[in-house]
């Protein structure tokens, strides 16, 4: 039996990304995140207007989408309740979070360079996303109270990075599903994913009918 409820979250499940940018004064900033949707090379990203993360992508026009794995968990977690800005917004100083200036050292992760980006990719993620951004996207605009309080970026991937021990046997450039573990936050708790329910019949499409332009322009 339903029951009407209203939760002050509606988080069902996303996968969780860290997002590497470059600060204002050449530092690298990294904040993981999860209102995040993908179609095709393109992706929405949901994020605070007043981030540090927000402001380096304005300024800049790109980023690294770092995807972790179940393995680097612990690292996510690291680095919750941290924010690249200083001062700390009052919100987040109301939430508990603190002032990180060196957000790999204090996640325990290394900056590797980019190919097409001056965002530096995150080494121990099995899959980097160079990106950058295509436009901006205004939400809560029908709400004075939320105005300007949130922005979805959309960005286009440029250059994709796997780890080999994620591909499809026999394949150079599909991702094995079975061997593909991404960390997934549902209501602010985070897990990994089971095994396969069942065979996909969307499956039988084959992938490269998918293929549009932004992929073929992100070549190397």
């Amino acid at each position: 039996m339903h029951r009407t409820i209203h939760p002050a979250i509606l988080y069902f499940g996303t996968p969780v990304i860290l997002i590497s940018t470059v600060n204002g004064d050449g530092t690298f900033n990294l904040a993981p995140m999860s209102s995040v949707f993908w179609l095709g090379w393109r992706c929405l990203l949901g994020l605070a207007a007043s981030s540090q993360t927000t402001g380096n992508l304005m300024r800049s026009g790109e980023c690294v989408l770092n995807l972790p794995s179940v393995s680097e968990v612990d690292a996510i977690d690291r680095l919750a309740l941290t924010t690249g800005s200083n001062p700390v917004p009052e919100f987040k100083r109301a939430m508990g979070y603190r002032y990180e200036p060196d957000k790999f050292a204090a996640a325990g992760l290394t900056p590797v360079a980019s190919a097409t980006v001056a965002a530096p990719r995150v080494r121990e993620c099995p899959v980097h996303l160079e990106a950058s951004v295509a436009t901006t996207h205004a939400m809560g605009e029908d709400d004075p109270s939320q105005k300007g309080r949130i922005v979805c970026l959309e960005a286009r991937i440029q250059r994709v990075h796997a780890d080999e021990s994620i591909l499809m046997a026999g394949e150079a450039h599909r991702i094995d599903p079975d061997a593909w573990r991404p960390v997934l936050m549902s209501f602010q708790q985070l897990y990994g994913l089971g095994g396969r329910l069942r065979p996909s019949r969307l499956a039988t499409v084959p992938e490269r009918l998918y293929r549009a332009r932004d992929a073929n322009r992100g070549r190397p």
